[in-house]
């Protein structure tokens, strides 16, 4: 059901939009009114969301398959959609492993997604919006920069660079009429991440139907789903959230202020 938040006909951009967290935060944004701009690496996945939201919920959806680990796929999106009131960013996604396990390459090139993406368009947004001062801007990061571990060494350590980024600049940014708020998901439901829970319950049971008892260590036995987090970054981009601006929101149940899960 729709959270009647006053953004009918705005224009959001979305990146990493064609699956998971970012296809739920479509779908909810379109249940608002808001008319689409996504983007991610697969046109057929675009399509498929695009087709989806257009005929349940009736906004003007456009897609842009690119590729967002590269400058030139960056200014391009931002050039082209350069009228978004919301900006959302999510593409990217950064593997577990120890300072040893990952080479200085896949450091480079996750990071150049998520990390520099991030920071990227944030930049050539700002500048639009600051020219009509107004504009909302959401980074999806992620619980890791709150609670780093050395086996997640890359994204603790990406998100948390993300997370000052997204303080420094929402600190300031309510003076040129742009509010800049981050999210930090904790273990969300996604397709991959359920499909990594299945093979694991193969190898450790045989059976990949019992794949939900590994989620019995977190909060209500059980993690997030990508509606949980949609809803929040829908309500932060809305009206209703006029007065929140360089602050990081956490949706991971209250992991990070939790002793060991294992």
């Amino acid at each position: 059901m729709a959270l009647e938040l006053n953004l009918q006909n705005k224009i959001a951009v979305i990146t990493g939009a064609s699956e998971g967290i970012g296809r739920a935060i479509a779908h909810q944004f379109a249940r608002e009114g808001i008319h689409l701009r996504l983007s991610a690496r697969s046109r057929d996945k675009l399509e498929a969301v695009k087709a989806a939201c257009e005929k349940d919920h009736g906004v003007n959806v456009e897609i842009y398959p690119l590729d967002l680990s590269q400058s030139a796929d960056q200014l391009e999106l931002s050039r082209q959609t350069k009228d978004a009131d919301i900006v959302v960013n999510n593409a990217g996604s950064i593997p577990k492993g120890k300072i040893h396990e990952i080479t200085e390459d896949q450091w480079r090139a996750v990071w150049d997604l998520k990390v520099f993406g991030y920071i990227n368009l944030c930049r050539e947004y700002y500048a639009y919006m600051k020219d009509r001062g107004d504009g909302v801007i959401v980074n999806i990061i992620g619980n890791g920069g709150e609670k780093p571990v050395s086996d997640y060494i890359a994204g603790s350590t990406g998100n948390a660079a993300l997370m000052a980024f997204t303080r420094a600049l929402g600190g300031d940014s309510p003076d040129d009429g742009i509010r800049v708020v981050g999210i930090n998901p904790g273990p969300v439901s996604t397709d991959k991440l359920v499909s990594m829970m299945k093979k694991a319950a193969v190898d450790k049971w045989g059976d990949e139907s019992r794949y939900e008892e590994f989620y019995q260590p977190f909060a209500f036995d059980r993690v997030a789903t990508p509606e949980e987090i949609a809803v929040m970054a829908v309500f932060i981009a809305s009206p209703l959230s006029a007065y929140t601006s360089g602050t990081i929101v956490t949706v991971d149940g209250g992991m990070v202020n939790k002793g060991p899960l294992f």
